[in-house]
């Protein structure tokens, strides 16, 4: 569904974090354009490549890799054991996919080693989060975590961790999940879709209002967070 994930509606149950994905990857492809010039884009564990046409407009090269056979993919590989050359990619995208490994310290240590002088990392993970096996499913961060994360697993100019969405977002889409989910069980999961959207549209204009519910701070929960790791030059 890559259509819906570039343009997720907001009857999407998990809209808290597809659709702040799809604005903040817009937004990076353009900045690495202009820090960068035509960039490299290695897509670690890519699927269906969701978010090459966010990319391929400014890249010089767009590749993907996936740890499973995968006809949209030219590697085969895991993020643990990446099958490129040190420093040969100016942006490495790792979107949906530490939650997923088993060993996000060695991830993020090849993410890093791939990523050239002046290059960045973009990665981006959960928060909060249904568990979602795709095959395995093992981990959750907050912010602090997830900072700690990469700076003890690589050498960088700067990291930046931040929120996809705020708190009320993310119980908004617990619930409109399990909304979701009960609509389906009883054969209405079209029904579900008009509360989905009040409760996605009710949830923004909340967090909006406060900065307490979208910054990172004791009693906040975030669906998804947002990493921006830059390698000197």
């Amino acid at each position: 569904m890559a259509d819906a994930r570039l343009d997720p509606p907001r009857s999407m149950p998990t809209y808290a974090v597809r659709a702040p994905l799809v604005r903040w990857l817009r937004e990076q492809a353009e900045d690495a354009y202009g820090a960068l010039g035509p960039y490299r884009v290695l897509d670690v564990g890519c699927g269906a490549k969701p978010y090459e046409p966010l990319f391929s407009p400014r890249a010089a090269s767009y590749v993907g890799v996936d740890p499973v056979d995968n006809p949209r993919a030219e590697l085969k590989g895991s993020v643990e054991a990446l099958p490129v050359d040190d420093a040969s990619f100016d942006v490495v995208l790792c979107n949906q996919v530490l939650e997923h490994c088993d060993d996000p310290a060695k991830a993020v240590s090849e993410l890093r080693r791939v990523a050239a002088p002046g290059g960045r990392v973009l990665a981006s993970t959960h928060g909060v989060m249904a568990y979602h096996p795709s095959p395995t499913d093992y981990w959750r961060w907050t912010h602090a975590g997830l900072e700690k994360l990469f700076r003890e697993n690589g050498e960088w100019a700067s990291v930046r961790v931040t929120p996809a969405s705020g708190t009320t977002a993310c119980l908004g889409m617990l619930l409109s999940m399990y909304l979701d989910l009960m609509f389906r069980r009883v054969g209405f999961g079209i029904a579900a879709r008009p509360l989905v959207a009040a409760i996605n549209i009710a949830a923004g204009a909340i967090d909006g209002r406060s900065a307490r519910l979208r910054e990172p701070g004791p009693g906040t929960l975030f669906a998804n967070f947002h990493v921006v790791a830059e390698v000197t030059r």
